[in-house]
C-alpha cells in the first residue's frame, strides 16, 4: 500500500510541475463532480505538451453531463418562446420538405441548380433537426441535462451539416459560374455525375472537420462547472468548460473554422466577380435581369449564412455567452433555414410554377373521377 501511495504523490508532484493544478484544492475543497475513469485522452498543457490520462492518478474526477442553462434568464418567456420557435420549426420543415419534393417530381425542375437546391434542404432540415427539438423540450422543462456523449454527438452533427451547407453554398456558386459564363460548355462542366461527385464531396468534408473538432474539444477534461451558456452544445460555451489551458485547440478550430467560412466564401466572391463581368457584357437589360435574377436568392442566402457564422466562429474567443451571441446564434440555426425555402420559393418564378404543377397534378385524378 506504502508504495503505491508513493507512486501517487510521484504523479501529483510531476503534475503540479508542469501546472495542471493542485490535489489539496480539487480533493479538500470537494469542487468536483462525479468521478468517472477515462482513458486514452490526451490533455494539452500550458508548456503545449500533451499528457496522457494514463499519467494522471486514479482519483481524478470529470464532469460526465452537462447542463443547458438556454434561455433560463428568460423564465416568464419560456412559454411564448416555445411556441415562436416551435412555429418557425414547423416552418422550416414544411418548406424544406416541399422544396425536396417539387423538385423530386417536377421533371422541368431535375437540374444541376436544383439538384443542389434540394440537397442544401435535405441538409438544413437534419441541420435543425439535431438542435431545435431538444431546445423546445428543455423551454418546458426543469431537468436541462445532457449526458456528455450526447453533446458531442450533437456538435459533431451540428458542425457536420453546418459545414456540409457551407461547402453546398459554395458549389451553387460555381454552379452559377459555369452556367453563366460557360453555358455552351455548361452541360458537360455540370454533368449528373459531376454533381453527385460534388454533393458527396461536401458531406464527407464537412464531417471530417466536424469530427476533428468535437475531438479537439471533447478529449479535454471537465472537471470544473458543468452548465453551458446555450441552448446546445456549440464549441465556445462548451471548450471554455474545460479545467486546462486550450489554447492549442482553440487555435486548430479557429483555422478549421477559416477553411470552412473564409475559403469559401472567397470563391464565392471571386465566381461572382466573374459573373458580374460576363452578366455587364450582356447587350439587353432584359438578359441582364434575367442573368441577375438567378443569383439574387443564392446571394441573399450566402450574406446571411456567411455573416452570422463568421460573427460567432471567427472573432476572440470570449468565456461569456451574452445575449447578442444567443440571438446571433438564433439566426443562423433558426433564420437561415427559415430563409432557405422562402427566399427559393418566393423569389423564384420556377418553382412557384413546378408547386402549381405538383398542386394541380395531385388534383387532377379527383376531377377525372
Amino acid at each position: 500500500m506504502g508504495e503505491k501511495v508513493s507512486a501517487r504523490e510521484m504523479d501529483w508532484e510531476r503534475l503540479n510541475g508542469q501546472g495542471i493544478g493542485d490535489r489539496s484544492v480539487d480533493e479538500e475543497e470537494g469542487l468536483l463532480p462525479q468521478s468517472v475513469k477515462l482513458s486514452s485522452l490526451f490533455l494539452p498543457c500550458s508548456s503545449l505538451q500533451v499528457i496522457t490520462w494514463g499519467q494522471l492518478p486514479e482519483n481524478i474526477t470529470v464532469v460526465t453531463e452537462f447542463l443547458l442553462l438556454g434561455f433560463s434568464n428568460l423564465q416568464e418567456m419560456q412559454l411564448l418562446l416555445f411556441v415562436i420557435f416551435l412555429f418557425l420549426y414547423l416552418i422550416i420543415l414544411i418548406g424544406n420538405i416541399t422544396i425536396v419534393t417539387v423538385i423530386i417530381l417536377e421533371h422541368s425542375l431535375h437540374t444541376p441548380m436544383y439538384f443542389f437546391l434540394g440537397s442544401l434542404s435535405v441538409s438544413e432540415t437534419c441541420y435543425t433537426f439535431v438542435i431545435l427539438p431538444k431546445m423546445l423540450i428543455n423551454l418546458l422543462s426543469f431537468l436541462r441535462t445532457i449526458s456528455f456523449t450526447s453533446c458531442a454527438v450533437q456538435m459533431s452533427f451540428f458542425l457536420g451539416f453546418a459545414a456540409n451547407n457551407c461547402l453546398l453554398l459554395v458549389v451553387m456558386g460555381y454552379d452559377r459560374y459555369a452556367a453563366i459564363c460557360h453555358p455552351l460548355r455548361y452541360p458537360i462542366l455540370m454533368n449528373w455525375r459531376t454533381c453527385r461527385v460534388l454533393v458527396s464531396i461536401c458531406m464527407v468534408t464537412g464531417f471530417l472537420i466536424s469530427t476533428v473538432v468535437t475531438v479537439l474539444v471533447f478529449s479535454l477534461p471537465f472537471c470544473n462547472s458543468n452548465k453551458i451558456n446555450h441552448y446546445f452544445c456549440d464549441i465556445s460555451p462548451v471548450i471554455h468548460l474545460a479545467c486546462v489551458v486550450t489554447y492549442v485547440n482553440e487555435l486548430f478550430i479557429f483555422i478549421c473554422s477559416v477553411f470552412v467560412l473564409m475559403v469559401p466564401f472567397i470563391f464565392i466572391c471571386i465566381s461572382y466577380g466573374f459573373i458580374v463581368s460576363t452578366i455587364l457584357k450582356i447587350p439587353s437589360a432584359e438578359g441582364k435581369r434575367k442573368a441577375f435574377s438567378t443569383c439574387v436568392s443564392h446571394l441573399t442566402v450566402v450574406v446571411v449564412h456567411y455573416g452570422c457564422a463568421s460573427f460567432v466562429y471567427l472573432r476572440p474567443s470570449s468565456r461569456m455567452i451574452s445575449v447578442k451571441d444567443q440571438l446571433v446564434t438564433v439566426t443562423y440555426t433558426i433564420i437561415t433555414p427559415l430563409l432557405n425555402p422562402m427566399v427559393y420559393s418566393l423569389r423564384n418564378r420556377a418553382v412557384q410554377v413546378a408547386i402549381q404543377k405538383v398542386i394541380s397534378w395531385r388534383e387532377f385524378p379527383h376531377k377525372i373521377i
